[in-house]
């Protein structure tokens, strides 16, 4: 018998591409391409549906029509933001949840080519809008989880960019598909695309898996010190503090990711882990903090002026964003004439900028932190739309459009930097938590948008002069907010602080953690791990 039950007895094998498959680099590039295929499968039919509900007898409201259906996507992604967090940060899921949305995006895109009628395809996009909650909540999470935190800021912006890359492929390559190979051409187009995703996800490991083996791909070491005396005896131990936020651990200290410790094991029991020379163990009473409950996340997140504030630049950008999809098109066909091929070049020079702004971004607040960063983009982005709502010059309107998009998308990579430090300064809370909260007002901005964009411009006498107001006056809001909150120690503090003014009592609880600067954090590591 024991020759038949040998398989069972097998130990498992080590997964094929161990390291690489859970890389920071691999799982930026997944965590990228999955907001591109989803910015995408959003965008490629947006100049498609407009003609399939004429197709389909709809003529004297498509305006209106195309906002409820973007409107429908929103509200898909809002309805499944909380579940989808609290189950991923309850049950530390981030791969399975990624690949079950692939599924459902390809179901609902194959659904929406085939909609009989309004109803059918409203409903497609709802289930698109669920899809995409997978990615903007649990693909965050993932990528926080691997990366070191003084590089979240730089791994978050390069992945950000993905959401450019898709807005440039999707409005573009929909136009020409439909108008070459007919309605379903733009769906097969990113069908193909979800299936390259989906290998992309099934190739991922987590880092906790890779624990499992032994490796750690965030497990890092400070540059070595100069042998001045003899080396500590063979039975001393160097440990790695382990830190809980939320539900995840991660190394107390901040150390390169280039200068990996190829000594340095993770050995993790069923209550806590913690890092170790090779061959020794020790008990550790650092054990992994319980997720907290729905409301208990609220209550916190609520209590935190620094995430409020991060999550009300997130629905304004949502709104900004969304706002003109319906009208823009609308605005320079009545201005200037244009089809639908010249509005996908518009949109093409409008979005390019983005690619640069936002890796620069994330670059730039890992080493200098998010206030400058965020206050400045927000300000040098304001006078542009003011630009924008004239109507003499053509190129001139193109190169408004396409300088505030560079700016407004550079608050991206700051904003989602912010969320992961209030993720590790609130006990509890962890990163899907935040990121979902992220993408609850992120889609609430896009449910907005949409509709109050092709409502104004439907109706007011100076339609698109009128949207152009309500988002500078929104990006004011914006820039005071952030000059008041963002960041670890915000600019008013600082200012405050250079006059001799006494600072508001919200302002003087600042993480020790947050606040090091980055020479600081490498004396710091060097100290706490040698």
């Amino acid at each position: 018998m024991g020759f038949f039950n040998w398989r069972s007895r097998s130990p498992p094998t080590k997964p094929w591409g161990l390291k690489w498959r859970s890389s920071i680099w691999f799982i930026t590039t997944a965590v990228g391409f999955g907001i591109t295929t989803d910015l995408l499968v959003y965008s490629i039919i947006i100049p498609v549906i407009p003609f399939q509900l004429e197709h389909l007898g709809r003529r004297g409201d498509v305006s209106s029509l195309t906002g409820w259906l973007l409107c429908a996507y929103s509200a898909g992604l809002v309805l499944s933001t909380i579940p989808i967090a609290m189950f991923s940060e309850r049950h530390s899921a981030r791969r399975t949840p990624l690949i079950l949305g692939l599924f459902t995006l390809l179901a609902s895109q194959v659904m929406l080519m085939e909609a009989p009628n309004y109803a059918v395809m409203a409903i497609a996009r709802v289930i698109q809008g669920l899809s995409s909650s997978m990615v903007w909540i649990v693909g965050l999470a993932l990528l926080c989880d691997t990366t070191p935190e003084r590089h979240v800021g730089r791994q978050l912006g390069i992945a950000m960019t993905g959401l450019s890359v898709g807005l440039l492929v999707g409005s573009p390559a929909g136009g020409v598909l439909y108008s070459r190979y007919g309605f379903r051409a733009p769906f097969i187009f990113g069908e193909i695309c979800t299936i390259a995703d989906l290998v992309a996800r099934i190739l991922i490991i987590e880092r906790g898996e890779a624990l499992k083996w032994g490796y750690d791909p965030s497990a890092l070491r400070a540059p070595e010190p100069k042998k001045t005396q003899e080396a500590p005896p063979s039975n001393h131990l160097e440990i790695i503090p382990i830190v809980a936020s939320g539900s995840e651990l991660r190394p107390s200290v901040d150390v390169d990711p280039e200068d990996v410790c190829p000594s340095v094991v993770i050995k993790p029991d069923e209550g806590s882990r913690v890092a170790l020379r090779e061959n020794f163990s020790v008990e550790d009473t650092t054990f992994i903090q319980k997720p907290l409950p729905l409301l208990a996340v609220i209550r916190k997140l609520a209590e935190s002026p620094r995430a409020l504030v991060a999550l009300t630049m997130a629905l304004v950008y949502g709104i900004v964003n969304s706002m003109q999809e319906p009208s823009l098109p609308l605005h320079l066909q009545a201005i200037w004439g244009f089809n639908s091929d010249q509005v996908g070049l518009v949109y093409l020079a409008a979005v390019v900028p983005a690619l640069i702004s936002s890796p620069l971004a994330g670059w730039y607040a890992d080493r200098k932190g998010s206030d400058y960063l965020t206050c400045m983009c927000l300000f040098l982005a304001l006078p542009w739309w003011g630009v924008m709502a004239l109507r003499r010059s053509l190129p001139l309107f193109v190169v408004a459009l396409a300088t505030q998009s560079f700016f407004v998308s550079g608050v991206v990579a700051p904003v989602t930097a912010e969320l992961a430090a209030v993720s590790r300064n609130i006990e509890g809370v962890g990163y899907a938590h935040v990121y979902g909260a992220f993408n609850l007002a992120f889609g609430i901005g896009t449910a907005v948008g949409p509709v109050v964009g092709g409502q104004i411009y439907d109706r007011a006498t100076h339609g698109w002069t009128a949207v152009c107001c309500i988002t500078a006056a929104l990006i004011v809001i914006c820039i005071l907010l952030a000059f008041c909150y963002t960041g670890a120690d915000p600019l008013l503090a600082k200012v405050l602080r250079q006059y001799h003014l006494p600072v508001p009592e919200m302002m003087h609880k600042v993480p020790k953690a947050d606040s090091d600067s980055e020479a600081e954090r490498e004396t710091h590591t060097t100290s706490r791990i040698a």
